[in-house]
């Protein structure tokens, strides 16, 4: 997961992603698999890798993926990771593109090879990242009114100050001014992280599997149906949200969304099936034991916790406050969440740190060889040969030293003068730095992502945000401050390890490292328009923020709160609240260890804590259809264990994406104020009595 936001995908041809899985299990899934390299008379030299057809196939992607992180950062919070789907979705975009143009008369064009396809997938993620990272609506809608509202205007330190309702003009700017910095500061490093360090990146390496395998001749046909597949149930996808849609009514309480699939008693405390496609499709992708983690916290919150908290109403918590006070439940809620995903993400965060230094002392010994020998060895027979091919290619177009060098100094000369006129709060010589910090911020997150696959940028963020606020205070504007230093960081420590393992990917499909740093730099160009426009259409047109609607936004509440917490301390919790808070924090650290000093058969049973965090505050529902996911992807494995292998990921992605195109329309249909025709609602058979 890439902490809060971010959960990696399994398939069986990439089961080496995972980031919960140990070193000595990725022999398992990379054994099997094939590099399946072109010749070198076959590869394009680095301009033919770089395409108008291209770059417009990966801005439709890139919007694609950003309504859909957006949407989810809005509903629950929880990312997969796109990389794979990605790469499936731009062979499957630009074909159809070359057999559109083919019937239309303009000819198919040039050959569509594997290193465009790289290109492109590096294009996608580049500006869907920033709608991750740089435009998260976790950040940017923590300093909203209706966040400030939510937390209270009489709760200690949240002043209407504090408050910037997000625009088009000063994110589209805010983007332009920070989210260019990220690759300029990692790429000097590509040589020491990918061919000295021999890391592993295994989302890269699962990404270039897969390229590979759908440009490989033997597999034309298994490409075939893997793509009939995707658009399958893409199609079945939509249509099942656009039928849904004529029964949702007005209001939040009609549709199948609020389903009482298990009784009224338990649709109270969250726990129904909503048939929401896109949770059932990340129950596809995931690994079995982060949606067996993320249903153990919604039975230890929805089940126990909150229902005996709620039995203290009146003497832990007045028991006359709304919903949405911090002073009842809701604060109980917010802040155990708080706790679990810092006791997760600390605990990752210095056992990285602990891995970069360990690795960095033994980098040239046998033990740093055998950490990566098992992703690096496809066939032992041809690694010497696929090596010395891949190490010519990565070599062959440079990107100077002088030139990454020069172009992160003057992009972060021209920040530091031009942020504080978006962010007053934010000093000058805040900003600056911020930019010190970051290519150290930087070379950490990308060297952790070679290591475990764990993208730790919302932890480098929260981190900044908890500094920065404090520093400033609450007086001149420390939460502002807090929030705007968090998503500098988070942008550039997101953008960096993204590169670098798209350079991984590269590597192994033969890309040239100069087109991926350029089709990276289009992708974030792409993003600081795309990102903000999209997540406007979602402010535009939604209630965000209710916390009884769809698009909760629930990150924006807790990131709000934590720069509060930054600036005013603890002394504004509800009774017992910090007790409890610190046993779940203790916690978290100590299921981690557990986890680490575990054997491999036993430690792939234990539960993931940040998982695990997530309904405590998203509610029961999500661990329900997560859960369902997961059983599905069991039962196929057992019936048909080649099958599962082959289109779970084509079928899940087509889930995600079908979902996440309807919200386009409904978001259109929400601003033309066209309601559906339906209200469907449920309520106890003794109610009608």
């Amino acid at each position: 997961m890439r902490t809060v936001d971010d959960t990696e995908i399994e398939t069986p041809e990439t089961t080496a992603s995972s980031p919960f899985l140990r070193t000595g299990d990725l022999a398992a899934g990379a054994a099997t698999s094939q590099l399946l390299l072109p010749g070198p008379a076959r590869v394009p030299p680095w301009r033919e890798q770089l395409t108008l057809r291209g770059v417009a196939v990966a801005a439709a992607l890139g919007t694609l993926l950003c309504v859909v992180i957006h949407r989810l950062n809005l509903t629950v919070g929880v990312i997969p990771a796109l990389n794979v789907a990605s790469g499936l979705l731009s062979y499957f975009l630009t074909t159809a593109w070359r057999a559109a143009a083919g019937r239309l008369g303009f000819g198919r064009g040039s050959p569509f090879t594997r290193q465009e396809n790289t290109v492109i997938q590096t294009c996608a993620i580049a500006c869907a990242g920033l709608a991750f990272s740089g435009c998260s609506a976790s950040y940017i809608f923590a300093m909203d009114r209706k966040t400030y509202e939510l937390v209270g205007p009489d709760y200690p330190g949240n002043r209407v100050e504090d408050v910037k309702d997000p625009s088009l003009g000063w994110m589209i700017g805010f983007l332009f001014l920070i989210a260019l910095l990220g690759p300029f500061a990692i790429v000097i490093l590509r040589k020491v992280l990918v061919i000295d360090y021999k890391l592993a990146f295994p989302g890269g390496t699962a990404t270039a599997l897969m390229i590979n395998s759908l440009h490989g001749e033997k597999e034309a046909d298994l490409t075939g149906k893997k793509v009939h597949c995707l658009v399958k149930y893409m199609g079945l996808s939509f249509g099942w949200s656009f039928f849904k849609w004529f029964f949702s009514g007005v209001g939040d309480s009609c549709g199948f969304d609020n389903f009482p699939t298990f009784g009224p008693e338990a649709f109270k405390n969250t726990f129904y099936f909503d048939f929401n496609p896109s949770y059932v499709g990340y129950g596809l992708i995931s690994p079995h034991i982060v949606n067996c983690s993320v249903f153990l916290g919604s039975v230890i919150s929805w089940g126990f916790l909150w229902p005996f908290i709620t039995t203290q109403a009146g003497d832990w918590y007045p028991d006359n406050l709304s919903s949405s006070d911090f002073r009842g439940l809701y604060g109980y809620k917010v802040f155990v969440a708080i706790s679990i995903i810092l006791g997760d993400g600390l605990y990752n965060l210095v056992k990285i740190f602990v891995i970069i230094a360990r690795e960095i002392c033994i980098a040239q010994s046998k033990q740093c060889d055998q950490l990566v020998q098992a992703l690096q060895d496809h066939e032992s027979s041809k690694p010497l040969m696929d090596d010395k091919l891949q190490t010519e290619m990565f070599f062959k177009d440079s990107i100077p030293t002088s030139f990454a060098v020069s172009g992160y100094i003057l992009l972060a000369a021209i920040s530091t003068a031009a942020v504080p006129s978006i962010f007053p709060q934010l000093k000058w010589y805040l900003v600056l730095a911020c930019y010190f910090l970051a290519p150290a911020v930087a070379f950490c997150n990308s060297y952790g992502m070679g290591l475990t696959n764990l993208n730790l940028a919302p932890t480098y963020g929260k981190i900044a945000l908890f500094l920065f606020a404090s520093l400033v205070g609450s007086s001149d504007g420390g939460v502002i401050a807090g929030l705007a230093a968090c998503g500098i960081i988070m942008s550039i420590a997101c953008s960096a390890a993204d590169l670098m393992q798209d350079f991984k990917c590269g590597y192994l499909t033969l890309s040239s490292p100069r087109s991926m740093f350029v089709s990276q730099l289009t992708g974030v160009a792409l993003g600081c328009i795309i990102a903000p426009l999209t997540l406007w259409l979602f402010w535009t047109a939604f209630d965000i923020g209710d916390p009884d609607g769809e698009y909760k936004a629930p990150f924006a509440i807790i990131f709000r709160e934590m720069a509060i917490l930054g600036v005013e301390g603890f002394g504004s919790l509800p009774k017992h609240c910090l007790q409890i808070c610190c046993t779940f924090f203790l916690a978290s650290l100590a299921v981690n260890l557990l986890r680490d000093l575990s054997p491999a058969s036993a430690s792939r049973f234990i539960p993931i804590p940040m998982a695990m965090a997530v309904p405590f505050y998203i509610g029961a529902f999500f661990g329900v259809d997560m859960f369902v996911g997961t059983v599905i992807l069991f039962v196929w494995q057992k019936v048909n264990r080649r099958d599962a292998d082959d289109y779970a990921v084509a079928a899940a992605s087509g889930l995600i994406c079908g979902d996440g195109i309807w919200s386009i329309p409904s978001a259109v249909l929400s601003i033309l104020k066209i309601d559906p025709p339906v209200c469907m609602s449920f309520r106890p058979s003794s109610a009608s009595r």
